[in-house]
């Protein structure tokens, strides 16, 4: 299906910002104005964050489909869970989300799973199964009720959902035509996917964040490139997707004292910490117009303990 043509649904106001950073870009070695951010964070729904952009896509399709249910899966602190709750609502959809790991010893009132309850979600907790496995079991139980579920993809990573980033790349050739390269986290593919589809992969610049075991394998499933093809930064993730890094911090801090822009501890912040790590080394330089996808997360921040225990004294 032809991309301009594909079911979609409105949830954001587009275009989003692309702002100069030039405090950010000259604490980072780049000229005043090498650095930009694209305020994906910016997007409205549910606390905005680049999910929105998949999610028209995915609900148009699944509106288009007659669903009345949305079933989704993620982390705790799931961001796409949580705007998955949000497109719900908007909609008047019925969304169950299955997040991974027991609920006991979760905090309901913290970040995005308090989010999610305030949308309205059911919350199903995977506990020691798989979670993807608990999907499919919610799908056929909401099945023989009735219920016409739609199974929106883990992090609405799919050729529906890279849509999204996909026109998020023609607002930027708009917005910068002289853009270099942007900068994006990496999670479960569908966002580098998109940009890849418009810009290419010599512009497209992915910081893995831990989410998938193969980001390169990710992202090339999603869109016609090689998996060596793709620009890739893999030295961020440090013990794990939940872990909390020193350069991360040293990320966050930067941006947050510099601009006033807040990023989060298993994303952006990462993202941020590879853009960082990639002047040091030369392969974003000085006099290349560079953009920093700020993609949002701003909820599960709050949700981190360590990230925000580091926060509260000071981030030292």
């Amino acid at each position: 299906m032809a991309e301009d043509t594909a079911p979609r649904v409105t949830f954001g106001a587009w275009p989003t910002p692309l702002e100069p950073a030039p405090r950010l870009a000259r604490a980072l070695g780049l000229g005043a104005g090498d650095l930009w951010l694209k305020r994906d964070d910016l997007t409205g729904l549910g606390g905005g964050g680049n999910k929105v952009r998949k999610l028209e896509f995915l609900c148009g399709a699944a509106v288009a489909a007659g669903a009345r249910t949305l079933v989704t899966s993620g982390a705790p602190q799931s961001n796409h869970a949580r705007l998955t709750a949000a497109a719900g609502a908007r909609l008047g959809l019925d969304v169950v989300l299955v997040l991974a790991g027991p609920a006991a010893g979760q905090d309901l009132g913290a970040g995005n799973v308090a989010l999610d309850g305030l949308l309205g979600a059911e919350i199903v907790w995977a506990g020691e199964a798989d979670a993807a496995d608990v999907v499919q079991q919610v799908v056929e139980r909401l099945r023989g009720e009735g219920a016409e579920p739609a199974l929106i993809p883990f992090g609405g990573s799919s050729a529906t959902g890279a849509r999204g980033y996909a026109e998020c790349g023609r607002e930027l050739l708009s917005q910068a035509p002289d853009l270099a390269q942007v900068v994006t986290a990496l999670g479960s593919g569908g966002t580098m996917a998109g940009l890849v589809r418009t810009l290419g992969p010599e512009r497209v610049l992915g910081v893995h964040c831990g989410a998938v075991p193969d980001p390169g394998a990710a992202v090339a499933a999603l869109v016609p490139c090689p998996a060596e093809a793709l620009r890739l930064r893999l030295d961020q993730v440090g013990a794990g997707y939940a872990t909390l890094t020193e350069p991360v911090k040293a990320a966050i801090r930067t941006a947050a004292r510099t601009e006033g822009v807040v990023l989060d501890p298993i994303y952006t912040g990462r993202a941020m910490a590879g853009l960082i790590a990639a002047v040091t080394e030369g392969d974003v330089r000085a006099g290349d117009r560079t953009v920093f996808l700020h993609s949002g997360g701003l909820p599960g921040l709050f949700g981190n303990e360590p990230a925000m225990r580091w926060a509260g004294a000071g981030a030292p």
